[in-house]
């Protein structure tokens, strides 16, 4: 890891700002779009804005690459996320809001792109765990840090908008005359949604509901906080705690994951999310429970879907394993289009403690799906399954295939350990 840090800090630094700013504008959308007084239903299709355009730009950012290089595409679209962070205090209109969500989504998913081509290609194949590893907790702190920053001015103003749009220009400057030259671009051709079904359905199916749920937690908890008259620095907590879960939560769940039936550990964390929303819903009113309730439920909806990538993979080739993230990556996208959508509407209708309800809904229907289908195949041996390794759902495709680089290195170095002991 050190070794890692040394080479690769000044990008993990730029990484840091960039997350800095996205996890800032998330939040900050939700508290100030009550104060200009959008329904919740308005907020939901602006918060949905920002994942069609991620969607959209992990299919694109490739190509443009390709076009016309990584230094480019990074400036311009780092240059754009800058300048649309200023724009949502000058224009305050929600089809406007929308339409910038839609950019900076786009923006920040081929961003994402560079820097994680940039950071494989720093890594050897002996620290490309490590750096994947640093990477990920780098993402975590600049969002959880984010919420910290909402206390310092008022959300109300300009201010926070601008010091986002800072820090979005200020990351180009450490990233950009750091890195080595820019590497090789290319990405898998992704493994078709039915054959991908056909190898695994809990896989893919787990992969839209989490996509659904992860989406109203990244969106919506902001939103829902203001629904219920939290202050600004309750709902900084509120929405850092959630991202604090899944960070500390990751590595526990990744180190069971390799040693039980990944179906079993699937059904008890989303078993646990479920009660967990229940308990949110049925004490409201109780701040303190809230952030219990929201901690257990960040601390598994982040790791599930690193457990769902290790879970598919059990089931597939090595030589599978990077096309089968292209289909997860748009299985997961189309999910999280449309989970602001549905959390907004039944907020709108059904009142703002629907927001546990939709989640806990998800997280239920996951489980029962994972216990059937532990009737309809047998689990691998646990000796025999590939390794777990950490990523987001906010990943792109880059970082998705370096996870299944990792994954197929472990397991060939486990293989031939097991080949040492049994010719011994």
């Amino acid at each position: 890891m050190t070794l890692v840090l040394k080479n690769s800090w000044a990008l993990l630094l730029g990484m840091f700002l960039l997350m800095l700013g996205n996890g800032v504008q998330g939040t900050l959308l939700g508290i100030r779009g009550a104060l200009e007084g959008f329904t919740p239903g308005a907020m939901s299709l602006i918060m949905s804005g920002y994942f069609v355009g991620f969607l959209g730009g992990s299919q694109m950012a490739p190509g443009m690459i390709r076009r016309v290089g990584h230094v480019r595409v990074f400036a311009a679209l780092a240059s754009m996320i800058s300048a649309a962070l200023i724009l949502y205090a000058a224009i305050p209109n929600e089809y406007v809001w929308f339409f910038l969500r839609v950019i900076v989504g786009f923006c920040f998913s081929g961003v994402y792109v560079v820097a994680e081509s940039w950071l494989n290609d720093s890594a050897t194949n002996e620290t490309r765990g490590q750096a994947l590893s640093a990477y990920l907790i780098v993402q975590m702190m600049g969002i959880v840090a984010a919420q910290w920053l909402l206390n310092f001015a008022d959300v109300g103003g300009f201010i926070l908008f601008i010091i986002i749009s800072v820090a979005v220009s200020v990351s180009f400057a450490p990233i950009l005359l750091s890195v080595s030259p820019a590497p090789v671009f290319h990405t898998t051709k992704p493994m078709s949604l039915k054959e991908l079904y056909h190898a695994s359905p809990l896989g893919i199916t787990g992969s839209f509901l989490l996509g659904a749920i992860f989406a109203a937690l990244f969106g919506m908890t902001a939103v829902y906080g203001t629904e219920k008259g939290m202050s600004v620095g309750e709902i900084s907590f509120f929405v850092g705690i959630i991202y604090v879960g899944g960070m500390l939560c990751q590595f526990p769940i990744g180190w069971l994951s390799d040693r039980m039936d990944r179906r079993l550990l699937i059904i008890g964390i989303t078993l646990i999310g479920t009660a967990a929303t229940l308990v949110a819903f049925a004490f409201a009113g109780n701040f303190t429970l809230i952030l219990i309730c929201s901690f257990i439920i960040g601390g598994v909806a982040n790791p599930l879907y690193s457990l769902l990538l290790a879970h598919t993979n059990d089931f597939l080739e090595l030589e599978d394993m990077a096309a089968a993230s292209g289909g997860l990556i748009f299985v997961n996208g189309i999910g999280a289009i449309a989970g602001p959508l549905i959390v907004g509407w039944m907020m709108s209708t059904f009142g703002s403690d629907s927001f546990f309800l939709y989640i806990g809904a998800l997280t239920m229907t996951m489980a029962v799906y994972a216990i059937y289908r532990t009737f309809q195949r047998a689990s691998p041996d646990v000796d025999d399954t590939n390794s777990y390794a950490p990523v987001f759902s906010t990943a792109s495709p880059v970082a998705f295939e370096v996870a299944q680089e990792v994954a197929i290195e472990m397991a060939l170095e486990g293989e031939e350990n097991n080949d040492s002991v049994n010719s011994l």
